[in-house]
């Protein structure tokens, strides 16, 4: 079977479990705007005039699709029936979804979540144009919590490949800490992880802008600006934020690590103390992550632990969903603050995997961000690769 007739599979039973009769995807010209939700729908093919892909909770899998990609849609081995037409789909699709006669009808409209959100605002009245004068034009809901979990919960084989980024990713950060010497940039460094990852023939997590963040000492911007030509120094936290794609699934790992002074055996007590502190965040968040938690409570256990020790708050979530992108939607570790919407508001769900991302500054030397990837199991988080137990110390 393959990934995506694993996930088409896996989208019918998420109707049936949230009684939703129909999920309606209707794009054009996807190779200009891309539904996200295609990728787990058709793959990366695109998709050139007018198309309805629609999924029932009784399991028909149906598509309407102009004539000349009839074929290559077929070949997915997912679709059947697939109609096809020549100068328009109106009618065809008017008179499937009357014979459907669905009383809900999801389409890809979202607040929360980017990914949920493909249907663009001239798609949703052209598709209210082509149902007046039906009922079906007043039974539209938003299909966010569909896509929320098909995108959360990982199946075997998507969770192998993740597993599989998040190792390949710690093989990098292993070697990169070989490599990195007294006086090299953080662009040097950063440069240096790329090339890693293209001679294993991977893809970067995101943009190599910012892939790896590399920051050295207490004046290196912590964020989404990248690497600079500040030189790494002894008696600087060196932290990085890296991830790689493998598979078209994606790690997002953060680490760090002290570059020892003349005659030091261990890292200054203070910057001990933070890494000590980041620790218990995250085992703090994971021993709390079991389905059926809201994403909210957990954001609340390791932030205190932060502020509770002292230090201020971060000014992000404290983890985000993990898969097809870095920052993938849905359930969300995080505040009720207004950016993040509902997103915190939301259970989690067996399968989904997440980052766990609590920092914090140390005055004079540096930022202390770890960043782990968990998966949620019916036994609770469980990590998916080598999490940091300590603090990496250099000494060139």
């Amino acid at each position: 079977m393959t990934l995506i007739q694993e996930k088409v599979k896996q989208a019918i039973d998420i109707l049936r479990q949230q009684e939703i009769d129909l999920w309606l995807t209707f794009v054009r010209e996807t190779s200009g705007v891309r539904d996200t939700a295609l990728d787990l729908l058709v793959g990366p093919a695109d998709l050139t005039w007018q198309t309805a892909l629609m999924l029932t909770r009784q399991g028909g899998r149906l598509a309407i699709v102009g004539n000349l990609e009839k074929e290559s849609l077929g070949r997915l081995g997912v679709y059947d029936p697939i109609l096809g037409y020549d100068t328009a789909v109106r009618d065809l699709l008017r008179e499937t979804i009357t014979r459907l006669d669905p009383q809900r009808i999801a389409v890809n409209t979202s607040r929360n979540n980017v990914h949920a959100d493909g249907l663009t605002h001239a798609m949703y009245e052209i598709l209210c144009d082509y149902l007046a004068g039906t009922p079906y034009a007043e039974r539209l809901v938003s299909a966010e919590p569909i896509i929320n979990s098909l995108r959360g919960r990982k199946t075997p084989s998507e969770l192998a490949r993740v597993r599989e980024a998040v190792r390949l990713t710690d093989e990098i950060f292993q070697q990169t800490f070989d490599y990195i010497q007294i006086g090299m940039t953080e662009l040097e460094v950063a440069d240096f992880m790329q090339v890693q990852v293209k001679a294993r023939g991977l893809e970067l997590a995101w943009p190599a802008e910012n892939c790896p963040a590399v920051n050295s000492g207490p004046n290196s911007p912590v964020g989404h600006s990248g690497p600079t030509d500040i030189q790494i120094e002894r008696g600087h936290i060196l932290h990085f934020d890296f991830g790689v794609k493998y598979e078209d699934y994606c790690a997002d790992i953060q680490r760090v690590a002290y570059l020892l002074r003349e005659g030091e055996t261990q890292a200054p007590a203070e910057v001990q103390r933070g890494f000590v502190t980041i620790r218990a965040a995250i085992e703090a968040a994971r021993a709390a992550m079991q389905a059926g938690v809201t994403g909210n409570h957990i954001d609340i256990l390791a932030r205190e632990i932060v502020t509770g020790a002292g230090y201020p708050s971060y000014p992000y979530a404290l983890g985000h969903q993990l898969g097809r992108v870095a920052h993938d939607g849905g359930a969300l570790l995080g505040p009720l603050w207004e950016k993040y919407g509902d997103s915190p508001k939301l259970q989690l769900e067996i399968g989904q995997v997440f980052t766990i991302e609590p920092g914090l500054p140390v005055p004079g030397y540096g930022y202390i961000g770890l960043e782990e990837d968990v998966v949620i199991t019916e036994r609770g988080a469980e990590y998916l690769g080598t999490h940091q137990a300590e603090m990496v110390l250099i000494q060139r």
